[in-house]
């Protein structure tokens, strides 16, 4: 960079991304030195090469969804009160009570996994993770909402 060479140039020089270069010199202007950090976290299992031919494929690193398994009677169950309600107006739906609960856990552990996937797939079954309980110490989060309405946001430890 010093030499008048361009960002782009040296991330394809040295097989980095643009931003990572950009990032360095940024720092290295304001610092004097550009040391780039390396995690003790897992080690990688692609190489950039590998990611840069991975990519040319249309696929890209990403979190699988977490979702709570449903089987093909809550489908159609699902489907079928939806028909029957399609048509309600707002008074009908402001009796509505709607409620919703959410487990967040809190555990040092993330369960980080990344899978390879086209954009746009998320929702494939087959980069889903199914998931109907948490390890470890959680938290449940409660609250409920209708048309005009709400209640508060009720916490528990749930141990």
């Amino acid at each position: 960079m010093e030499e008048g060479r361009s960002v782009t140039s040296v991330a394809a020089e040295f097989g980095i991304a643009h931003s990572i270069v950009s990032r360095l010199w940024r720092q290295f202007q304001t610092t004097g030195t550009a040391i780039r950090g390396f995690s003790s976290d897992r080690p990688r299992g692609t190489t950039p090469a590998d990611d840069r031919r991975l990519h040319g494929g249309g696929l890209f690193a990403r979190c699988p969804v977490r979702c709570v398994p449903l089987t093909p009677a809550h489908s159609i169950t699902r489907s079928l009160w939806c028909r029957e309600h399609r048509n309600w107006r707002d008074n009908e739906w402001g009796r509505v009570f709607f409620t919703d609960e959410s487990r967040f856990s809190l555990s040092s552990d993330s369960h980080r996994i990344l899978i390879w996937r086209e954009w746009g797939s998320r929702n494939h079954s087959s980069n889903i993770i199914e998931r109907d309980r948490y390890g470890g110490r959680s938290v449940l989060v409660w609250g409920g909402i209708m048309l005009g309405s709400r209640t508060d946001l009720h916490i528990f430890d749930a141990g």
